[in-house]
């Protein structure tokens, strides 16, 4: 997920076109592993697992110093061995194969899972630790186990491709420069060689979030046309590439038709990063998600929502990053920008389901499930993410066993969105 999404623009607001050269990828048919666009997508992201974000596991980052703020920086400043240990501790024990049976227990049938490109393709001078990537290995043999199909999502681009600490370190954006896009294309190759064969992965997506505008998007749909074609020869699986904030049909000129060349278009959409967003009334967030739907739904691609949630305010702890504050309560306090007093946090994200008031509970299940609805106009969804440590409106888990998001989903109220 993107928490520092003011920096990128707002994905609610509406679509940027910028027209590019049709039939730049070649078209391929193939006998996909998934039935895309008749079928729909119904998954939830293991975020906070092979790409950890302090907010996710903030006890994780509790014990470490305060310059501490991503993998990045927690490596480097805790040496190989000793986040070596940390991080076996964390792989093994935050997702297990009991995840899988219960994510499939709850009527979902993808799994999305984050992964950086140091777990894939090591690069030297980084200081990351490997160990992470067998757990990725391990989590396809649950899912197939689980009649689960995966994403298998490269989250984390050398230099970081948006800056923020869920591509593994925050700060400067300096992917696109030196090596960097074909060391990525090579982190895709492996994960093809390795997984596309895999019969749990369904699909393999090219980068997680590419921050619009501060990369130049000529170099990034190049990157993205290397990386169809290098992954759709051979390989029976869709390749899915994020929209990077221009929103969905900015790409219908892009690439050929998803009904030849399995292409799956992912669009991020949360109403929690921008001061605007964050005043608007249960109401609004609702016809605003409905809203969303019918957008994906015009795109000639087959497009999802890949990652959204319950959040109506960015009150959960480190959402923004440690040591970024929230804009709903006038905390928010990042590289020169700020926010202003909205209302007071309390209450709001108060770190378990069990302590969210009764109001808060009807407002996240009425938002979840229209947003649920709207994004199945289109090809489906992807909740952000499995579970928390203290965000509740954030974990699926926790919501689905309190009865907020609908059990079975099929009970869900299919007229919110009129």
């Amino acid at each position: 997920m993107n928490p520092l999404r003011v920096l990128a623009g707002i994905v609610w607001l509406g679509s940027v076109s910028q027209a590019a050269p049709q039939g730049m990828i070649p078209p391929l048919k193939r006998d996909l592993k998934f039935a895309f666009g008749s079928e729909k997508i119904r998954g939830v992201n293991l975020g906070g697992w092979l790409v950890l974000e302090p907010w996710i596991t903030p006890s994780f980052f509790e014990v470490t110093p305060d310059n501490v703020v991503d993998e990045y920086t927690l490596t480097q400043t805790l040496g190989a061995d000793e986040s070596s240990t940390r991080l076996e501790q964390h792989w093994s024990t935050w997702i297990t194969a009991d995840d899988f049976s219960d994510i499939a227990s709850k009527g979902l049938n993808f799994v999305r899972i984050p992964v950086g490109y140091w777990s894939v393709t090591p690069l030297s001078g980084d200081p990351y630790v490997d160990g992470g990537y067998k757990y990725l290995g391990m989590a396809l043999d649950w899912a197939g186990d689980n009649d689960l199909k995966v994403m298998i999502d490269l989250h984390g681009a050398p230099g970081s491709q948006n800056g923020l600490d869920n591509s593994g370190r925050r700060g400067a954006i300096s992917w696109t420069q030196g090596d960097t896009v074909s060391q990525t294309l090579t982190a895709l190759n492996k994960l093809r060689d390795d997984f596309a064969s895999h019969p749990a992965v369904a699909s393999i997506e090219l980068l997680n979030e590419p921050m619009s505008p501060n990369l130049n998007m000529d170099t990034v749909r190049q990157f993205m046309t290397e990386g169809v074609n290098n992954l759709q020869g051979g390989a029976n699986i869709a390749i899915a590439f994020h929209d990077a904030f221009l929103g969905p049909t900015s790409w219908n000129d892009w690439g050929a038709a998803s009904a030849s060349s399995s292409l799956l278009l992912d669009t991020h959409h949360y109403e929690v990063f921008d001061n605007g967003q964050l005043q608007m009334s249960v109401d609004q967030h609702v016809s605003s998600a409905c809203g969303f739907g019918g957008t994906m739904a015009t795109s000639n691609k087959w497009t999802i929502s890949g990652e959204f949630s319950g959040a109506m305010t960015d009150c959960a702890k480190w959402l923004n990053g440690r040591g970024v504050g929230a804009r709903y309560d006038g905390t928010f306090n990042y590289n020169g920008q700020s926010s202003t007093f909205i209302a007071a946090c309390d209450g709001k994200s108060p770190g378990s389901v069990d302590n969210l008031a009764e109001a808060e509970r009807t407002n996240i299940a009425n938002f979840i499930t229209a947003q649920m609805v709207a994004y199945e106009k289109a090809a489906g969804w992807i909740f952000w993410t499995w579970k928390t440590e203290s965000a509740p409106e954030w974990s699926f888990k926790d919501l689905a066993n309190a009865g907020i998001i609908p059990q079975p989903l099929s009970s869900m109220n299919t007229a919110v969105c009129g």
